[in-house]
């Protein structure tokens, strides 16, 4: 790493970082080193763009602004209420949002004050099942959810691993939730949000969309939006969206008080205002054309890679997917989830192990492994570089419990990603 690329990167400021804590920054660049030289195949992670990590270490870090643009509790707040104001503006005009909160600090933060807003300890909530797709917020026993709430969880059908709608209904009806949440970390294919809908409506339920895998196929107009049909859509903005850690969360104008006064005070205190502004700049940047062809190319490589590791004697959960991440059950390989995700990080090739839906193994353990396309197609890889992917999970699952095997695939990923370099000049 030479001195221009990391000054580059991180800022004019590292080298007195360097010299002030050489210990952190080596570690930083270790991590980029790292993110460069190794496949990231992880569906929640994306590279953001310089501008993003520009703003996330900007001046903007060193002010408190607890409350609202025009109604803060703190002085000083000028020119951070103009980086809300023009964020906000940005998520309502790209989703076609009627209220935007830019404030929760991530994902988990945004459903937290979700559940604020419309619900009270011991209401029942309809959401996915973790073991078929859902998040820790969607009811899991040990998240606050599921300690603090009735949640009735409904999944996907053995037959075919998609969503049943009948079953929701019928789930539905019969426990009179409060909420329907519908959105999951695993669940590879489209939500029909029209037919949430007509149920939240027959029910007289809040729907609730947890959009935080992808949004970012929404921003791109690459998939079906639920802004129309959602009372409430959270999300993170550090998947697809490709913007930086955080959480964002859109609503219906008649429910914009009760969304914000559920982030601040209800939820937590001043938000940190340089992610607000990368936030707002990732918006920019969804808003382009460009950024409408990254969405669309996101879902062919994720096509791709699901066929051509079936290809490989893997299956694809749901017979594919149709959004950035795939499924993979792979049982036939001998070999279970653990086993298969430390195989792959030792051969550079970094994606997680995963539940199947009707898993046999243990949540620890699981049949399959989840892979996503997001930051590979960030780095321009396309349909070729998805077949050669494949064919280095397959291999690395095989032989990569060999020390000498797992060092070899490392080289030709290294070799791969060298073509396809990030965060270089």
């Amino acid at each position: 790493m030479t001195e221009k690329t990391s000054e580059a990167f991180y800022g004019p400021d590292f080298n007195a970082l360097l010299a002030q804590d050489p210990d952190i920054a080596a570690v930083l660049l270790s991590e980029l080193k790292r993110q460069q030289q190794s496949l990231q195949l992880i569906a929640s992670e994306n590279f953001t763009s310089p501008a993003v990590l520009a703003t996330m270490g900007s001046t903007l870090s060193n002010k408190y602004a607890e409350g609202y643009p025009g109604k803060r509790y703190y002085g000083g707040c000028e020119e951070v209420d103009k980086v809300e104001v023009i964020g906000i503006e940005r998520a309502k005009s790209l989703f076609g949002a009627e209220h935007a909160n830019l404030q929760p600090h991530s994902g988990a933060s945004a459903n937290v004050a979700v559940y604020q807003a419309f619900t009270k300890p011991g209401d029942s909530v309809l959401a996915m099942s973790l073991p078929h797709g859902g998040h820790l917020t969607h009811g899991s026993k040990v998240n606050f959810s599921g300690k603090w709430f009735n949640i009735v969880s409904y999944g996907v059908r053995k037959e075919d691993e998609l969503i049943d709608y009948d079953e929701l209904r019928d789930t539905a009806i019969a426990n009179k939730p409060k909420m329907i949440c519908v959105g999951a970390t695993a669940y590879p294919s489209l939500i029909d949000f029209e037919t949430v809908r007509k149920i939240c409506d027959e029910v007289g339920a809040i729907m609730w969309v947890d959009a935080a895998h992808f949004i970012g196929l929404v921003a791109g107009k690459a998939i079906p939006s639920p802004v129309p049909y959602a009372d409430v859509v959270s999300f993170t903005t550090h998947k697809v969206l490709r913007g930086p850690r955080g959480g964002m969360i859109l609503s219906k104008a008649e429910h914009a008080a009760a969304i914000d006064k559920a982030v601040f005070p209800g939820m937590q205190g001043g938000p940190i205002m340089s992610a607000v502004a990368g936030k707002a700049v990732a918006l920019k940047e969804c808003a382009t054309l460009e950024y409408q062809s990254y969405a669309k190319n996101v879902i062919i490589n994720a096509k791709a890679l699901a066929a051509d590791l079936e290809k490989e004697g893997m299956r694809a959960v749901s017979g594919g997917t149709q959004t950035h991440l795939a499924l993979i059950d792979i049982r036939a390989t001998g070999v279970n989830g653990k086993i298969a995700d430390e195989r792959c990080g030792a051969s550079g090739i970094v994606l997680n192990k995963n539940a199947i839906p009707y898993d046999p193994e243990t949540p620890a353990v699981t049949s399959g492994i989840r892979v996503g396309t997001a930051a590979t197609t960030t780095q321009g890889m396309g349909t070729a570089e998805m077949a050669e992917i494949a064919s280095l999970i397959a291999r690395a699952i095989k032989d990569g419990g060999d020390a000498n095997k797992a060092a070899a695939i490392r080289g030709e990923v290294n070799a791969l990603t060298a073509k396809f370099p990030i965060y270089s000049r």
